[in-house]
């Protein structure tokens, strides 16, 4: 699969379908921080400004206006940041699935989409690769996201036998789309980060290969010619952008492959071993210790007490 393909798989992100929100007048609302989750929104009717814990730069946001919050930081929506806010969790608690909340009376503002939860003990480092913030406000990446949001919030109206679950399957779709977007907008000179690597046409074949191919011999200089660059130069590019050597980001990604097969599969550690191009389990074991900071033999025991805190949190 493509990198952005493997790090969603590896999340495993489960859609729950959040409360559409309608606001009038002057209002600002705070959200707490959503732990180990993603939140996908659509504005539909009316603007707003969303202010996001340490990122620097609020962002307005407008009706067609998509956004994307992987990083679980508390926010805050309104139509005015000098307001002081109102808790989101009284006005939300109270709704249904796919029902709407109201604040101020509604009418001006409208916004809906979908938080997922998102499962495993090394959840944290994947949603690390993802931006804090991703804002889908190009109108023809708008336009090809309205068709989903259209059909969700009708599924929704409707609730006909199986709509629920087209709704979800739609809510995943404005995920992927969004993320997809995102790194499609990025631009090759827009600073360091997992997506800016992925936008850059060099260093995305090198990410590439290693994400098609986690088992092969990958040397920096195989890599480097897959990127069409000098080995000093490649080194060089792919730390700053990514914040690790390539073969560090080689190493952490085998293991993190390694850590969801042990925890959901019943493959033997030498098997996995092998599969990840390790000849020895013992170089395996000791590389999977040193990046994930358990045994491989302990780690399917602390994925599963992860998950059921991670449940019983929710």
């Amino acid at each position: 699969m493509d990198p952005l393909s493997d790090v969603l798989s590896l999340l495993k992100p489960r859609s729950y379908m959040s409360k559409g929100f309608e606001a009038g007048g002057e209002w600002s609302v705070q959200f707490p921080d959503h732990y180990q989750s993603i939140k996908c929104n659509a504005i539909i009717t009316g603007e707003c400004w969303l202010a996001v814990d340490g990122v620097p730069a609020a962002v307005h946001l407008q009706a067609g206006d998509c956004f994307v919050l992987p990083s679980g930081r508390p926010f805050r929506l309104a139509s005015d940041l000098s307001i002081p806010p109102v808790d989101a969790v009284p006005i939300f608690e109270q709704a249904r699935d796919g029902g709407t909340v109201s604040c101020n009376g509604g009418k001006d503002f409208f916004l809906t989409g979908s938080r997922f939860a998102v499962s495993g003990a090394n959840a944290p480092t994947l949603l690390a690769m993802l931006p804090p913030v991703v804002h889908i406000s190009k109108e023809s990446d708008r336009q090809s996201l309205r068709w989903a949001v259209e059909c969700m919030m009708q599924e929704l109206r409707d609730e006909r036998p199986g709509g629920l679950l087209i709704a979800q399957h739609m809510a995943h779709m404005m995920l992927v789309q969004a993320l997809r977007m995102h790194a499609d907008n990025v631009q090759d000179d827009e600073g360091s980060g997992w997506f800016a690597a992925l936008a850059d046409k060099q260093l995305s074949k090198a990410l590439n290969a290693m994400h098609e191919n986690p088992s092969h011999r990958w040397t920096v200089q195989t890599l480097a010619e897959r990127a069409g660059m000098s080995r000093s130069v490649f080194s060089q590019k792919f730390k700053l952008a990514v914040g690790s050597a390539p073969l560090e980001y080689l190493t952490r990604w085998r293991m993190l492959l390694a850590g969801d097969r042990l925890a959901n599969s019943k493959e033997s550690v030498s098997a996995v071993a092998l599969s990840l191009g390790y000849e020895s389990e013992s170089a395996f074991s000791t590389a999977f210790k040193r990046t994930l900071g358990c045994s491989p033999r302990q780690y399917g025991h602390k994925d599963e007490a992860d998950v059921e805190n991670t449940a019983i949190a929710e």
